[in-house]
């Protein structure tokens, strides 16, 4: 396998279709490779539903979006990818290997075409390929770099919000009697049964702040079809407990993040948004791997520490990691995590 190391490329596709939080891992590699080629053009290949995540970035020049409706003919999919290969790129860098991916790959002349070790099948579609460094998921991914000389060194998820956004944010926290750096966002929902805390326990944690800072007040994001569980845990929590009547969009739900204290919420996308904007966030965790977790001091995650901890299976019986893991349990780690931001009536740390 040939020296990369001394390329200069002039176009670069970064290839990474799904899932939303996953595109947002991405982007600390999509900041290297820019920093590494700065004369360098820089596309990437996503689903059409992660294209929110990249809008802004300084550092993508132009977003495939792949629409799946508009991809169902297979003639109108053949000459959409050919045209996406056919683009004149350097360098591909391919973070999944998908399927959808791989097409484009394959009508492309590009001379490096870069991912992680393939299995068998998978080789002819690629040049170079590394093995991955297993840790977070960020890190992860940009460890496929390094047979370009880039090196990950700590650097985390980026959403880059316009100063509309920011300012529409502000007339939100208004029409909703919430306070920049005074209230917590919460995400209860998760589509896997085995990675979601009950609904009583984000409720319980949300009291159990409120009794430390009774100012704190709490906004309960939902994604599509998530509504119910949002008003069940704002039911439960009582007073400061806050539900908007439209579900935000993924941008808007970010900007609202970068004004709250705190971010808690299930192993899922909303918590790679706060990391984003650079709020504190704590994650509870079920069946599910470490990988997810920046562990820096602004963000952590807790768990019950059963023996079966990372099993990352979909069902369970008995759900014990999440069901009997409970809100006084991550209390002091909550509270630890507000300090970052949390301000009181005359800009100091609330009342204790």
């Amino acid at each position: 396998m040939t020296d990369i190391q001394n390329i200069r490329p002039r176009k670069i596709l970064v290839c990474q279709l799904r899932q939303i939080g996953d595109v947002l891992l991405a982007t600390p590699s999509i900041m290297l490779l820019k920093q590494h080629f700065p004369e360098a053009e820089i596309d990437v290949l996503t689903e059409k539903k992660c294209t929110p995540v990249l809008e802004n970035n300084p550092h993508v020049n132009h977003v495939w979006a792949i629409d799946k409706n508009k991809l169902k003919n297979p003639f109108a999919a053949f000459k959409w990818y050919a045209r996406v290969g056919r683009s004149g790129y350097d360098l591909i860098v391919d973070f999944q290997q998908l399927p959808r991916a791989r097409y484009c790959i394959m009508f492309s002349k590009a001379p490096v075409k870069l991912t992680y070790t393939p299995p068998w099948y998978n080789k002819p579609f690629y040049t170079h390929w590394a093995d991955p460094i297993h840790g977070y998921a960020a890190k992860q991914k940009a460890s496929t770099l390094r047979m370009l000389g880039i090196h990950w060194n700590g650097e985390l998820p980026e959403l880059f919000l316009t100063v509309g956004e920011k300012e529409w944010a502000t007339r939100f926290l208004t029409d909703h009697n919430l306070e920049a750096n005074r209230f917590l966002t919460v995400d209860p929902s998760h589509r896997r049964i085995t990675r979601k805390w009950p609904e009583r326990h984000f409720a319980g944690l949300i009291r159990l702040l409120r009794e430390r800072h009774p100012f704190l007040k709490a906004l309960i994001l939902y994604g599509p079809g998530e509504e119910g569980v949002a008003r069940k845990v704002a039911e439960l929590a009582g007073e400061g407990a806050v539900v908007s009547e439209r579900m935000l969009t993924l941008r808007q739900m970010a900007a609202v993040q970068a004004e709250a204290a705190l971010h808690v919420g299930n192993c899922s996308a909303p918590r790679h948004f706060a990391v984003a904007v650079d709020t504190p966030s704590l994650a509870i965790h079920g069946a599910t791997g470490f990988g997810w977790c920046p562990k820096t001091e602004r963000h952590s995650s807790v768990d019950k520490g059963l023996p079966c901890r990372s099993c990352n299976k979909n069902s369970c019986t008995t759900r014990e990691c999440l069901e009997t893991f409970h809100p006084e349990e991550c209390l002091d780690e909550a509270l630890r995590l507000l300090k970052f931001k949390l301000a009181g009536p005359s800009g100091e740390d609330g009342p204790a």
